[in-house]
């Protein structure tokens, strides 16, 4: 986890220099679509923010006031995060409306293009980093850190075409048009991404393919128990909680059902690196 903070912030000195650089040219180019992404841009630079903090104060170990950790923090900046990508889009279809209705003229249209694209190159770029990382520690703030990343990358082709086709053919009305169609994108993907970060702040269980797999992990050891019930999972950030009752046989040694827990919690624990597992031995009595 030491190089996830440095990574986060890598996303963070980019997001700094694009907008940067679009304020500049949307200023001297006096185009509506560059202003308007680089105020897109300004929102993933505070997305950037909210993961890098984020990610930082998840990491911490377990405490006093917090004995489960603090990895929720993570799925808070997730939500956040989407939100912020639902107001960008907004943002840009306003613009682009205001610009169907009222078409300015662009001062220096191949200046605006090659910013659109030096910020797409550096975004991508990042955002393929950010996605490397997140999927390594199964952080949640830096995937939807890293699709904000990703998508100004669109925005960005789009707004660089729709100036590029505007220059070409002077049609004004293309620029916004590509502008609605690239929001309306955005936000279709936010939703997807917030069914990922909002349902673990109810507790939500993990997805049914990674429960059969922890089911199919115990009953390898079938054998040597008599049934297991009370399932649950939760997941937390980048930490899965998994905890269930197995009835044993009465006679069976406290050694023995020990080794038989550290076997199942070994297991799981290898294909969930993050899992924190509990398991509640009961003797066979208790069944009847």
């Amino acid at each position: 986890m030491l190089r996830t903070p440095r990574i986060a912030f890598l996303s963070v000195i980019s997001n700094s220099f694009v907008v940067l650089l679009k304020l500049i040219v949307g200023v001297i180019t006096g185009s509506v679509a560059v202003i308007s992404e680089a105020i897109h841009s300004s929102l993933d630079l505070l997305a950037s923010l909210i993961a890098f903090i984020s990610v930082r104060i998840s990491g911490k170990p377990a405490d006093k006031e917090h004995p489960f950790g603090h990895g929720k923090v993570e799925n808070i900046s997730g939500t956040i995060e989407t939100l912020l990508i639902f107001v960008a889009g907004i943002w840009i279809i306003y613009e682009c409306i205001h610009k169907l209705i009222y078409p300015e003229a662009i001062k220096f249209p191949f200046l605006a293009v090659a910013v659109m694209l030096v910020g797409a190159i550096v975004n991508f770029i990042v955002s393929r980093i950010v996605k490397k990382e997140a999927d390594r520690v199964n952080s949640i703030a830096m995937k939807s850190n890293a699709f904000h990343l990703l998508t100004d990358v669109y925005t960005s082709l789009g707004v660089a075409a729709g100036l590029f086709l505007v220059y070409l053919t002077d049609w004004h009305i293309l620029d916004p048009i590509i502008g609605i169609a690239l929001a309306l994108y955005i936000m279709f993907e936010a939703v997807k991404l917030m069914k990922e970060a909002f349902p673990p702040l109810l507790d939500a269980k993990l997805n049914q393919i990674e429960e059969e797999k922890i089911l199919d992990i115990i009953h390898k050891y079938q054998d040597q128990f008599l049934e297991i019930h009370d399932f649950k999972t939760r997941r937390s950030g980048p930490n899965e909680y998994i905890e269930f009752h197995m009835v044993v046989l009465s006679h069976k040694t406290v050694e023995t059902i020990h080794e038989l827990c550290d076997k199942i919690e070994h297991d799981i624990q290898t294909e969930f690196e993050n899992s924190h597992v509990l398991i509640h031995v009961e003797p066979e009595t208790e069944l009847q």
